[in-house]
């Protein structure tokens, strides 16, 4: 008997081994895949941290109680799935294959159900109660995140007690008080000591030195040389590669006085730098700064201009150390980098020629370090020691991994971050581009480790040169970051806190002539109380909510051993602290100094109002605002005229700060150390003399004002003044002399008086 062959069909083999090599491969893969989702769902619970759920930043009441198990049961939900999902895919049984992943698809929709209803009502209705523990991490956090952990609270009593003699035991606060400002001064210093088109003064930095033995505030800037403002006919490639490659000296004026034209008392000026203090600047030459943009070919046959003499250029050759050697080989290259053959083909550069580039301060730092944030402000600082120009720039290390911090976005735009530490220092030289990095705070983790990295990078503070370590200061961009989270974070108190009941705003004022505007952060000299000595000082003013009176001035250290340490002025609540703008209102509503305003600005000047600054002096305050005239006739920059002076309830402007702190405080003798302005006294006792006399300084008033001489304008109105009020004195007197008179003469005829 035969039996039928069986037939093979290879291609069933050959697809059933197929699909059963995919499944094997798809239990690997979903093996894998849930594994992974595990670990993300763990990863998510320290996320948690990060929440923005709740009443604060991080993790609040429904993450750490709900959304957190959730994580957790579906981390171990995964990892059962990846066993179930492997078993069921070998076994071919799909329902033990995808039971527990539909499980899990259900578990994670009801507990995102569960959260948004436990937040709504469960937290919601009762959140302080809830939340106050995450609050109270949060205001801890965040106070860490942004060094203000350790700020020193003073109760400040800001009575009106100054006397006189407190004034002469504070000379050093009066001589630095400030009634030049940095906005007008760019354009003076560019008007006056630009000397030619192509130099510039970029802005202007604010620092302390000491002058002839005085601790001075002072400002200064850098004149650079900006080679696009060279005449058209003068940018050829040897005169903007070869020729100019530098600008020259800096500017130095001081803070508190100002020429009888209104123009700040100047220091150091002119080209070569000339002074008549001990002011020590031995290499003001600049080849690396804000403004120089362009490379540079030194020791080439060229001479380099180095600064004009009359009619005349003095020419110099380079001698710093900086540069790279032009070998053909390298001037090959730089030329196809830069896109120019002129480099090859010049017979002005040789083997011992050096390129500059990378010039401009803050690429140059960027290109060394790129893992830091640097505040473009750089400041131009003098070492005295060696008289030779240096750059500061600020570093700062930042995150926004900051658990419970409350994140910010004024300190870098576009990015949001958590945590911010101004840890390092950078130094270049202005001359040879040799730069430093010095670590300022060395308990920043992040620097510890970017030092741990580079190893040859970071230098300690103490190897700082002290010359220039004299001059480092609290960076006014991580100042006003903090200024910005104090507002809500100096409370401490929860319920407080969770109220907003003691929020803060920064301070506003009136400035330049526009409307109301932050008043800002400003480098300041006072005595902190119970310090015998004058401090360089960052400050700022903080006001309630929607208030304008001042309830706290918070002041950064600069100086010495105290550096970073801030210090908060905390006044009584109990009575109304002016603020900046409600020294503003004042002004606006003495009707002598605003009818003098007015009549400036019908004469064709325009009014500018200089910043408020709010001085402390013993247990008082003392304000004080400068004010400037820009004529269009006369000039096309500011000019400080007049110096508004409040404390207390009085308030007065005058043409200097001495005349006007004179004045307010009763003072008609010569103090010590203090130059006065003698008051002109009339003896005459004739009304029509009087009368005649005002009328002639009147006239002498209108004519200074016509002429734009306003400080002269200023004496006249204030002459006019005292002889207006002898005048009244006088008619007064004789009234009373008058009834006095008629009284007796009525005595005498027995008749009454009406």
């Amino acid at each position: 008997q035969q039996f039928p062959r069986k037939q093979i069909d290879l291609n069933n083999i050959l697809n059933k081994k197929f699909v059963e090599r995919i499944i094997n491969q798809l239990s690997i893969i979903g093996v894998f895949l849930f594994l992974l989702l595990a670990v993300r769902y763990v990863l998510r619970s320290y996320d948690l941290l990060f929440s923005r759920l709740g009443r604060v930043f991080g993790a609040g009441y429904t993450d750490i109680n709900v959304t957190l198990n959730l994580y957790r049961i579906l981390a171990v939900g995964c990892v059962l799935a990846a066993i179930t999902f492997f078993i069921g895919a070998r076994k071919r049984n799909l329902k033990t294959a995808l039971a527990v992943p539909a499980a899990l698809i259900i578990i994670s929709i009801a507990g995102t159900g569960v959260a948004g209803a436990v937040e709504k009502f469960v937290v919601e209705p009762d959140q302080l109660s809830k939340e106050t523990k995450y609050m109270q991490y949060s205001i801890k956090s965040t106070q860490n995140a942004y060094s203000l952990n350790n700020v020193k609270t003073i109760q400040f009593p800001a009575n009106n007690n100054l006397t006189i003699e407190d004034l002469q035991n504070n000379p050093e606060v009066i001589d630095n008080i400030r009634i030049n400002d940095q906005e007008p001064l760019i354009q003076v210093y560019n008007q006056l000591q630009g000397i030619r088109p192509y130099y510039v003064f970029n802005d202007v930095d604010v620092d302390r030195y000491v002058i002839d033995g005085d601790y001075k505030q002072v400002f200064l800037s850098a004149r650079e040389l900006d080679q696009d403002r060279l005449n058209e006919q003068a940018r050829t490639w040897v005169n903007q590669y070869l020729k100019y490659t530098h600008g020259f000296g800096i500017t130095v004026s001081t803070v508190n006085n100002v020429t009888p034209q209104g123009q700040p008392e100047i220091l150091v000026k002119n080209i070569p730098p000339t002074t008549e203090t001990d002011f020590n600047i031995q290499r003001p030459e600049i080849y690396f700064g804000e403004k120089t943009n362009n490379y540079v070919i030194v020791n080439t046959d060229e001479m380099e201009f180095d600064y004009p003499s009359g009619a005349d250029n003095v020419e110099t050759i380079y001698e710093g150390k900086a540069g790279i050697n032009l070998s053909f080989f390298n001037r090959l290259m730089f030329s196809i980098r830069k896109g120019s053959y002129r480099m090859m083909i010049s017979n002005n550069i040789d083997s011992n020629s050096k390129i500059l580039i990378n010039r401009n301060i803050m690429q140059r730092v960027t290109e060394i370090a790129p893992f830091m944030y640097y505040d473009p402000d750089a400041y131009i600082v003098v070492n005295q020691d060696d008289g030779k120009l240096y750059w500061i720039i600020e570093g700062f290390t930042v995150s926004d991994r900051f658990p419970y911090s409350q994140p910010t976005d004024i300190f870098i735009k576009g990015m949001s971050v958590n945590y911010i530490r101004n840890s390092v220092k950078v130094v270049i030289d202005a001359y040879d581009g040799t730069i430093d990095f010095y670590v300022a705070d060395e308990n920043d983790p992040i620097i510890k480790t970017y030092d741990k990295i580079f190893t040859d990078l970071l230098k300690p503070i103490d190897e700082m040169p002290e010359g220039i370590r004299k001059h480092i200061r609290y960076s006014r961009a991580f100042f006003d970051v903090q200024s910005d989270m104090y507002r809500l974070y100096h409370i401490e108190n929860v319920t407080v806190f969770f109220g907003r009941e003691d929020y803060w705003d920064l301070a506003n004022e009136k400035y330049m002539g526009g409307g109301e505007v932050p008043a800002g952060s400003s480098y300041l000299m006072f005595k902190l109380p119970g310090e015998e000595n004058v401090e360089f000082l960052l400050t700022n003013q903080y006001t309630p909510q929607n208030k304008d009176n001042m309830i706290a001035l918070l002041a950064a250290r600069n100086d010495g051993e105290n550096y970073g340490e801030l210090v908060l002025y905390e006044f009584p609540k109990t009575k109304v602290i002016p603020g900046p703008n409600m020294i503003e209102t004042k002004i606006d509503q003495d009707t002598n100094i605003s009818s003098q305003l007015t009549l400036w600005s019908q004469l064709g000047s325009d009014v500018l109002r200089g910043n408020t600054l709010v001085i402390p002096i013993e247990e008082s305050l003392l304000y004080v605002e400068p004010i400037y005239l820009k004529s269009d006739t006369d000039s096309n920059f500011p000019e400080m005229k007049m110096v508004v002076v409040s404390y207390g309830d009085k308030i007065l402007m005058e043409p200097t700060l001495d005349t006007a702190i004179n004045r307010l405080f009763g003072i008609t003798e010569q103090e010590p150390g203090r130059p006065q302005v003698p008051d002109e006294e009339y003896d005459d006792t004739n009304i029509n003399d009087l009368i005649i006399k005002a009328n002639e300084v009147f006239n002498d008033a209108n004519e200074a004002s016509q002429n734009g001489n306003w400080a002269e304008y200023g004496r006249k109105i204030n002459e006019l003044e005292r002889l207006l009020n002898q005048l009244n004195a006088l008619i007064n007197g004789q009234q009373e002399q008058e009834a006095r008179d008629e009284n007796v003469q009525e005595e005498s005829s027995g008749m009454p008086s009406e």
